[in-house]
């Protein structure tokens, strides 16, 4: 079974397809990452207009590297929420129009659902139930998947997701966008011991908190300027990477030690980060569990993934009819929830 992905929820337009949700067929991804770059972040506006440039050629190319046409597929996924509004009704509008001219399923997706399902093409071998973590730009969950389509959200952010805490000190530092590379790359040259920051106190067992994080070293590096000071950049790198990686690791630990996971996984932008993986990795040595991470590829917002979920999507009925809207928010487990 063959199935078109197509996600334009941030900067990236991609599209690709999936064959029966785990074998890749083919991969493109046009990106404005450069030009928000220049903004020290995503411009919502020139996010939407670079999608509604760039998505017509990016599914065709998809389709023509995948040696197929519209025709051949057995279903169209998209991206309808959560995500840039914008961005990603572009996405949503494109897939419906394609979806009627070549009368297939339209099969909605959502965008951490998508992140999840990456996993299963880097590990064909991956069946729920499994633990994950799902860490990017806009969220930071931790997440037990029940089965393909359903999941149960055992802690969050309560405020700045890790992505969004890495891009603002990254900004502070004076490192560019994204954040999370940056912030790396920089830290390779640092001591993470060198600055003492904060552990955020927040309520719920598995929660976590980022934003006294991100405040604690925007005031270092301000108290500095204020006594004529030099922060050095690396060091404050490698000391915040080290703090909200510790904190992302530690409670994913803590949950699979609770609830007894035998494997656990990672997925979106924050799992491409080198020091999480080897945090994560050493923990689930510890308590004996299998971890799976996603290919760096994959990590990133990919067309791959969106076709990946909406396999399975398909497969459960979940298809939408031509009134299909985009969402900017919406939870991962929105099938379990009332109403």
């Amino acid at each position: 079974m063959y199935i078109l992905g197509i996600e334009s929820s941030c900067d990236e337009t991609a599209a690709a397809v999936v064959e029966d949700g785990r074998r890749l067929v083919s991969n493109v991804i046009a990106t404005s990452v450069a030009e928000q770059a220049l903004y020290g972040g995503v411009v919502p506006e020139i996010a939407s207009r670079r999608h509604a440039e760039y998505i017509s050629a990016t599914v065709e190319k998809a389709l023509a590297d995948a040696g197929l046409t519209a025709d051949q597929l057995d279903g169209i996924a998209v991206t309808f929420a959560p995500g840039l509004i914008g961005a990603v009704l572009v996405g949503v509008n494109f897939a419906k129009g394609l979806a009627y001219a070549a009368q297939k399923p339209l099969v909605p997706v959502h965008h951490l659902r998508g992140h999840i399902a990456a996993l299963y093409l880097s590990h064909p071998d991956l069946k729920p139930p499994f633990l994950c973590l799902v860490a990017s730009g806009g969220h930071s969950h931790i997440v037990q998947v029940e089965d393909y389509t359903h999941f149960k959200v055992l802690g969050r952010t309560v405020d700045d997701a890790a992505g969004e805490a890495f891009d603002k000190v990254a900004r502070t530092l004076g490192l560019g966008y994204p954040g999370g590379p940056a912030i790396s790359k920089a830290a390779k040259e640092g001591d993470p011991k060198a600055y003492k920051l904060p552990v955020p106190h927040v309520e719920g067992r598995y929660n976590v908190s980022f934003s006294g994080l991100k405040t604690a070293v925007l005031n270092a590096v301000n108290q500095a300027e204020m006594k004529g000071e030099t922060i050095s950049v690396p060091d404050m790198a490698a000391s915040f990477e080290r703090r909200i990686d510790e904190i992302l690791a530690q409670k994913l630990l803590l949950a699979a030690q609770d609830t007894g996971a035998d494997t656990i996984c990672l997925a979106g932008g924050v799992a491409a980060n080198g020091l999480l993986r080897s945090l994560v990795n050493e923990g689930a040595q510890k308590l004996g569990a299998r971890l799976c991470l996603p290919e760096i590829r994959f990590c990133g917002d990919n067309g791959a993934m969106i076709a990946a979920q909406g396999f399975y999507e398909l497969q459960s009925g979940n298809v939408a009819d031509l009134t299909l809207n985009g969402l900017p928010t919406l939870p991962i487990d929105y099938n379990t929830q009332p109403g």
